[in-house]
């Protein structure tokens, strides 16, 4: 989704190709062997593999909205924040989501274990919360790259239990989500 985003606002041009994980296409595997979504084929053979590489690599082409300057803060800030999102958060993520994936990290019952990373997860929500309570974005009043990097794994997050998620104490995190999700651009 986060590779996507940059690449609409961006109006870079590329073929795009829905890829079925159980069933990768030989030129998929040809071109990386990593095997996963996303990746992006430049015109001179050069593969990028990571969503958040392909943002940053589109954005440096063409960057209308100004997502790489974040309004407040410093660019090191911004990747600080993608950082811990795409680490602690993303693993209890994944476990909170998909706990059965992870067997050889619990003895306990298996809702215990996802509702232990739901809430490792929570702790670091409620700090986007807190940054969102004073501005409408991430970093300030317009979206940045921090905005769109993290907002897909929110998504997945709020969706994995969208009736617990709507309870809690988040309301600026859970209307900066619907504000995204209804936009045009996602």
């Amino acid at each position: 989704m986060r590779a996507r985003l940059a690449i609409a606002v961006s109006g870079q041009r590329c073929e795009m190709r829905e890829i079925v994980l159980k069933n990768k296409p030989p030129e998929m595997l040809a071109v990386s062997p990593k095997a996963t979504v996303p990746v992006l084929v430049l015109p001179g053979g050069e593969v990028i593999e990571q969503s958040l590489d392909i943002m940053l690599w589109t954005l440096r082409q063409h960057d209308p909205n100004h997502w790489l300057t974040p309004q407040l803060g410093t660019r090191d800030e911004m990747h600080a924040l993608i950082e811990v999102n795409d680490g602690a958060f993303k693993r209890a993520l994944d476990r909170y989501k998909y706990p059965h994936r992870y067997p050889q990290e619990h003895t306990d019952e298996l809702q215990q274990f996802a509702k232990a990373h739901r809430a490792s997860a929570a702790l670091w929500l409620m700090d986007l919360q807190a940054r969102l309570s004073r501005h409408d974005c991430l970093f300030g009043a317009t979206a940045s790259l921090a905005d769109m990097a993290i907002l897909p794994f929110v998504r997945q997050y709020a969706c994995t239990d969208i009736g617990w998620f709507g309870q809690q104490p988040w309301p600026d995190l859970q209307r900066w989500l619907a504000d995204w999700l209804g936009s045009d651009l996602f």
